[in-house]
């Protein structure tokens, strides 16, 4: 396993970040503590998690299982704050002042900790100025109850915004951005990458393997396996269905074969593959994975050991061309989402 500065900070984090999404929700807890305990043998020591996870399920099993090893201070421990809590509270939602410090407090105690390594935005907040969220989150800094702050899927001039804020007020800054990235949505190589490059900021992507499809479990033309993400989603709405019907085009499948002939090339899987070919791309920090059982787990570690080389590299860019989004992840509800669109409560 290999380390990486998050962003300017100096602090060293792995190569590749464990996504906690499943636990407290689809993986048994039982099985959340193996795959915690295993990603941190691996090397493994950036954990990402977010309060409306299971709506705090996640966070709670996250710190049982860092409270059962013991090795909490070997963690850069990051979560988020957003999205809405509670159904019936109208104030449970949103980055201002009173939701954030309210959710961080219990972001705390659920993960049993006294401090959070790295707070994040889980979505922007068009109608709240951002000088009332930095604020916040700068007093919760100063309280020493968070290290880092960060965001997650804000558009570049809305980080550069919140620069310029940072500076002109005196505030602590944005140390890292979560942007969706992978073979099917290259749009953040047009200005957020070349932005965190210019000012430092850490760029840890959310999923890598286009919500499962480039894992090679879909076949052009066969049924969708009823258990898997996108056969779960089909039950879930026209948003989740006009989703997952723009992952299977053919140029998707094109790509998904050509993810597939190189694994074979190199004897790993075609997840291995796609999460190899993020992990080599410039300006990127830490790539995260979600695993829901122990096996997908061991086969994301894998990938540490795949090797792209250039014609590798040329290969896959003559069908996912660069800057290109076949599948444009920050269109619509993907940028001002509800937790409900995602089957997190």
């Amino acid at each position: 396993m290999e380390y990486r500065s998050l962003g300017r900070t100096g602090v060293m984090v792995s190569e590749l970040c464990l996504g906690c999404m499943n636990f407290g929700g689809v993986t048994p807890e039982a099985e959340s503590f193996d795959i915690v305990d295993r990603a941190i043998d691996a090397g493994v020591n950036f954990f990402d998690t977010a309060n409306v996870y299971s709506r705090g399920g996640s966070e709670t099993t996250v710190g049982k299982a860092l409270k059962r090893n013991g090795k909490r201070d070997r963690i850069v421990l990051a979560t988020k704050v957003h999205g809405r809590m509670e159904d019936d509270d109208i104030l449970a939602v949103g980055n201002n002042r009173r939701h954030i410090i309210q959710q961080c407090d219990a972001s705390l105690m659920r993960l049993g900790t006294d401090y959070i390594d790295l707070y994040q935005l889980h979505r922007a907040n068009p109608e709240i100025p951002i000088d009332e969220t930095l604020r916040a989150l700068d007093d919760l800094i100063r309280a020493g109850k968070v290290r880092y702050i960060g965001t997650s899927t804000f558009p570049s001039w809305r980080v550069m915004e919140s620069f310029w804020v940072s500076k002109e007020l005196g505030l602590n800054r944005f140390v890292s951005e979560q942007p969706p990235y992978h073979l099917l949505d290259r749009s953040i190589e047009r200005e957020l990458i070349p932005l965190a490059q210019s000012y430092g900021l850490a760029i840890i992507p959310w999923s890598p393997l286009a919500r499962g499809f480039l894992t090679g479990k879909y076949k052009r033309g066969e049924a969708i396996p009823g258990d898997s993400r996108f056969g779960n989603d089909a039950g879930r709405g026209a948003a989740m269905e006009r989703r997952r019907d723009q992952h299977f085009t053919d140029l998707g499948f094109d790509l998904l074969d050509l993810v597939t002939e190189l694994a074979g090339e190199k004897s790993c899987s075609p997840s291995q593959i796609a999460l190899a070919w993020v992990m080599s791309k410039r300006g990127v920090t830490s790539p995260i994975i979600g695993p829901r059982t122990m096996a997908h787990l061991e086969d994301n570690l894998g990938a540490i050991n795949v090797t792209l080389d250039a014609e590798d590299h040329a290969r896959l860019d003559a069908l996912a061309e660069p800057e290109l989004a076949t599948v444009p992840y920050y269109h619509g509800r993907l940028v001002n989402f509800r937790a409900s669109d995602y089957g997190w409560l």
